[in-house]
């Protein structure tokens, strides 16, 4: 499985790359905007749509709202967005203390789930644009997908070998505090070196960079939490199959969805 994740992931690193660092924001934008339409179509079979056309009105709402967000793109909404995907992330904890809240597939439970998608998909796409239409903006959006990335790695090394500690056993049984602590190291690394490398030298601003960081990668977790959350409500094991060895968009984009706003809502109460 560990090889079939790193071809896979040396398929999509390039690609991803290329997104980020050479188009305009508009084109980085639409292609984002259109990469979670995907995800919707399969947010919308975790909250319980089971019918084609169920799932197309769903991805046609949000395919709607995406392109809208796309085209009006301006900051102050942005700037909001962003920080309406901080709070709903802060609330989505309490929801993770209760593991059979909205368990129950009825159609309250599937428009409430529905409804959680909205402000996990929307405020992350203003949040991308907004750090991508920034000053070095693709420099910057890049920086916080690698703290993500790195987070992942940590987490799954010091998971894998230090790991006794269960992190919530009825939600993702192979999560460990081990992990968390790992992807706090390293993602709190790669935030600072990241930082100082974008020209970041004032010292309370490096100290608030890496504090940002280890914030971000905590929102990851919670992130990651959630979907896991979705996915054991749902008896299923993975959101999709399009990614050999990683599942589908979902389970890749689980951590990037609640740690871009909070590294971009960070980014802004920082002056960088």
């Amino acid at each position: 499985m560990l090889k079939q994740r790193i071809i896979t992931a040396a398929i999509l690193l390039p690609v991803v790359l290329a997104l980020i660092l050479v188009p305009p924001t508009g084109f980085f934008a639409a292609v984002v905007a259109l990469v979670f339409v995907g995800a919707a179509w399969e947010w919308s079979q975790l909250a319980g749509c089971r019918t084609p056309l169920g799932r197309g009105i769903v991805v046609a709402f949000a395919a709607a709202i995406l392109a809208a967000l796309v085209i009006v793109r301006t900051p102050g909404v942005l700037t909001v967005l962003s920080f309406v995907g901080v709070a709903w992330w802060i609330g989505c904890c309490f929801w993770l203390r209760h593991f059979t809240f909205a368990a129950a597939p009825n159609s309250e439970n599937r428009l409430l789930k529905l409804g959680a998608g909205v402000l996990v998909v929307i405020p992350t796409l203003a949040a991308a644009i907004s750090l991508h239409d920034s000053d070095h903006g693709n420099w910057w959006t890049l920086l916080a997908l690698v703290i993500v990335w790195a987070a992942d790695t940590g987490a799954y090394f010091s998971g894998r070998f230090l790991g006794r500690r269960k992190l919530a056993p009825r939600i993702s049984p192979g999560k460990t505090w081990a992990g968390v602590y790992g992807a706090v190291l390293s993602g709190g690394f790669v935030a600072l070196l990241g930082g100082y490398l974008l020209g970041v030298r004032d010292g309370g601003q490096l100290i608030g960079l890496l504090v940002l960081g280890v914030l971000a990668v905590a929102a990851a977790v919670v992130g990651d939490l959630f979907e896991s959350l979705l996915k054991r409500h749902a008896e299923v094991k993975d959101s999709g199959n399009l990614f050999p060895g990683h599942g589908g968009l979902l389970d890749r984009l689980d951590s990037v969805f609640a740690a871009l706003p909070v590294f971009a809502a960070g980014k802004i109460l920082l002056g960088l």
